[in-house]
């Protein structure tokens, strides 16, 4: 019998690839979530984390007073500006480290925001379960939420082509405040110190998920090259985007995996175009990948942010264009014909590698895999 690997060997063969770029490929395209420990069976979507009970509650206070003035108050960095080399300061460090109060704090200026009444706050249903949402019109407020929530408030370059950032372990100072004060109260002469080593100790009762989403053009794609009007696109790239992010969430809270890698992209694709189109679209995620003319590519599509570690050689990456191409064709033909449940889909999606979408088998292993959910 055929293993995995001499199947995927044969299909990149036959499309070409020496054998260096094969074994390049075969790492690079290697599936490395972890179905050993999954419960079974896997109800979607998971209960929420801990932490959405907590930003319910902002989303509530958001509607009631604009989610800049609710979140400013619980997202320290939101109190800082973009700064080079802030990070290191003593009053930073204080501040994000260890919770201190930034009242009278000299560098505590606040994150300047071009159009703060306009951000949004919500609690997304996802597969994964509810996670909140940060959303901006504003390129530039994006670019600064980016770089205050993920690059402690430094001045770090955001790419023109990023429109979404998941934060992730964030430690939120007020749920730490909270647990204090309600732990205190229930042991008036207790040690606090030794009990916040145990909570250091439980990272779900203190650090939260949240997604950054900005509501410009997926993939840097323009309204015109879509065929649709600047508004149905950018409501159409917002869906996109966050059921994206969505399946990245669901493959960080699954798997513990979230990678720069391109079955990651198409899996999260394909839930962000189904959900925005109805069914996966070859078309669209091609054009986003910068393939819309195969076989030549167009340099600034997406498929370039993904080169692998270390970089796939120019041979491996004109192979994988072909394999891209072909999986995501088939994927389409599948999801069109069957029309599965788009959360069962996620899952099945989990168990394949991109040569076995990209092949004459592809059908089968995609129904193989609906099973094994």
């Amino acid at each position: 019998m055929t293993s995995p690997t001499d199947f995927r060997a044969a299909v990149l063969s036959d499309l070409g690839a020496t054998g260096s770029e094969i074994d390049e490929l075969l790492a690079y395209n290697q599936n490395t979530f972890n179905h050993a420990d999954l419960s079974r069976p896997l109800v979607l979507p998971l209960a929420d984390e801990s932490f959405a009970t907590v930003w319910e509650k902002y989303a509530v206070e958001a509607q009631e007073k604009g989610a800049w003035a609710c979140l400013r108050e619980r997202l320290v960095q939101l109190r800082f500006p973009i700064q080079a080399g802030i990070s290191q300061t003593p009053a930073y460090r204080a501040a994000t480290r260890q919770g201190r109060a930034v009242e009278g704090v000299a560098e505590a200026t606040g994150l300047r925001l071009n159009a703060p009444e306009g951000l949004q706050l919500a609690l997304h249903q996802s597969p994964a379960g509810r996670i909140p949402l940060l959303i901006t019109g504003d390129r530039a407020d994006f670019v600064a939420l980016v770089q205050a929530l993920t690059h402690a408030n430094e001045p770090h370059p955001i790419p023109d082509s990023m429109g979404a950032a998941m934060v992730a372990g964030y430690n939120n100072w007020e749920r730490v405040r909270q647990y204090r004060q309600q732990w205190q109260q229930s042991n008036p002469f207790g040690n606090w110190a030794e009990e916040f080593k145990r909570l250091a100790e439980q990272p779900e009762l203190y650090q939260d998920r949240f997604i950054i989403l900005s509501d410009g053009p997926y993939s840097g794609v323009t309204a015109p090259e879509m065929g649709l009007s600047v508004d149905k696109w950018q409501q159409v790239s917002l869906t996109i985007r966050r059921e994206h992010e969505c399946a990245h969430y669901f493959t960080r809270r699954v798997f513990g995996v979230m990678r720069n890698n391109l079955l990651d992209e198409l899996i999260a694709d394909y839930m962000g175009i189904a959900a925005a189109a109805g069914n996966f679209r070859a078309d669209w995620f091609l054009r986003f990948m910068g393939l819309e003319n195969y076989p030549a590519y167009r340099p600034g599509g997406r498929l370039e942010n993904y080169p692998g570690q270390p970089p796939l050689s120019a041979g491996a990456v004109r192979v994988l264009q072909t394999l891209v191409k072909q999986a995501a064709e088939n994927l389409a033909a599948f999801d069109a014909a069957q029309q599965p449940p788009r959360e069962r889909m996620l899952l099945a999606l989990s168990y394949m590698t991109l040569e076995e979408l990209a092949s004459a088998q592809a059908e089968s292993y995609l129904q193989q895999a609906l099973v094994f959910e």
